[in-house]
């Protein structure tokens, strides 16, 4: 399976330093170098590196791209300010999730947006037939490397690394600058819950500020496993998981970013509620799975379970799972797992909340 997946530019050097490899959407990705846990603590307390190069990213400009573009995607455009970025969704037509996103503003009427890996078609697809042909789409996903530095010692490490002052940098926030004569955008982003910044930089550039990142002793590369526990906790979704076509926004706890004017594609539908995205909390360490049935203490099943784990910062199992509208109040639950019925438990999100992601930096 591996020699069918697409590589990065960094997977050679994951595999000379005896990182464990898997298939992810298609790409052959690290999950783990000395073990999930040790990365989930050291990014949470220090810095972790991250390998994304397999996410996507689309440049969107010319006469009339904000209009178009904000009858495209849910985000509110007409709120977005350059050198800003808003997290945001591409429906479909009943307003399920295609896929989450972020768009960045360059200028009034050019952006980026960085999509999902298993999505880049998809998405390219579905925003070329939305947008006029006058509007330029363009797809840099191959061209481009991304990687994320995150972690509560990421902004020393990276002011450090490019000489640079970055204080003044906001959450969502994003500068262009450059590193030993290449391009780069440094985004105040991140899929951690901790203060962090994603990167954006030529794909034949990508190994040396790799190593260049690494050479601080604060900073330790860092698997998708750890990627995982670490979004968990925070309370962020996962496309294919708790996002999906058959589910809006609204559904998903996430109505409230639905705020832009423009009649957008799924408008219509994606505030409509049928089913509700449960965050629960599970005592013990026997992990509730993608899959696992989630049912009222009686045993009826109501629903089921999209993501679960042991929660590393916080000693328990948390989980998210879909439950109907009509049980999704209940003050119980159960989650059917392969050999044992969990009692859980709904609560708050996030589910880690000492994260240092919106930390003033002055």
């Amino acid at each position: 399976m591996a020699e069918e997946c697409r590589t990065t530019p960094l997977t050679a050097w994951h595999q000379a330093r005896g990182a464990k490899m898997a298939p992810f959407a298609g790409w052959l990705m690290p999950i783990q170098y000395e073990g999930i846990l040790v990365e989930h603590e050291h990014t949470r307390h220090h810095a972790g590196l991250f390998d994304i190069c397999h996410m996507g990213e689309f440049l969107i400009e010319g006469e009339g791209a904000d209009a178009a573009l904000s009858r495209a995607v849910s985000h509110n455009l007409a709120t977005l300010k350059e050198g800003k970025c808003r997290y945001g969704f591409i429906l479909n037509e009943r307003g399920g999730v295609m896929d989450d996103c972020i768009v960045y503003r360059f200028g009034a009427d050019s952006f980026m947006i960085v999509v999902n890996a298993a999505c880049i078609a998809t998405d390219f697809a579905a925003l070329r037939g939305r947008l006029p042909q006058s509007v330029s789409l363009k797809d840099v996903s191959d061209e481009t490397g991304k990687i994320d530095l995150q972690g509560p010692e990421s902004l020393v490490v990276l002011e450090s690394v490019l000489g640079e002052d970055l204080h003044d940098l906001g959450y969502f926030g994003f500068v262009r600058t450059q590193w030993q004569g290449a391009p780069l955008l440094v985004s105040r982003t991140g899929y951690t819950g901790e203060l962090g910044f994603e990167l954006y930089l030529p794909a034949d550039k990508v190994v040396a500020f790799w190593e260049a990142l690494l050479a601080d002793a604060r900073v330790k590369p860092a698997g998708l496993g750890a990627r995982d526990t670490l979004r968990l906790e925070s309370g962020l979704p996962l496309y294919g998981h708790e996002l999906d076509e058959d589910h809006n926004p609204a559904e998903a706890g996430m109505g409230r970013m639905l705020t832009s004017e423009a009649d957008y594609v799924g408008k219509a539908g994606a505030q409509t509620i049928r089913e509700k995205l449960l965050a629960l909390v599970i005592d013990g360490r026997r992990a509730a799975r993608g899959g696992d049935v989630l049912a009222l203490p009686d045993g009826t099943p109501v629903g089921r379970v999209t993501s679960g784990s042991f929660a590393p910062s916080l000693g328990c199992v948390i989980a998210f799972a879909w439950a109907d509208a009509a049980h999704a109040d209940a003050d119980a639950y159960v989650v059917k797992a392969a050999r044992a019925e969990l009692p859980a438990r709904v609560t708050e999100l996030p589910f880690y909340k000492d994260g240092t992601a919106r930390m003033k930096l002055k």
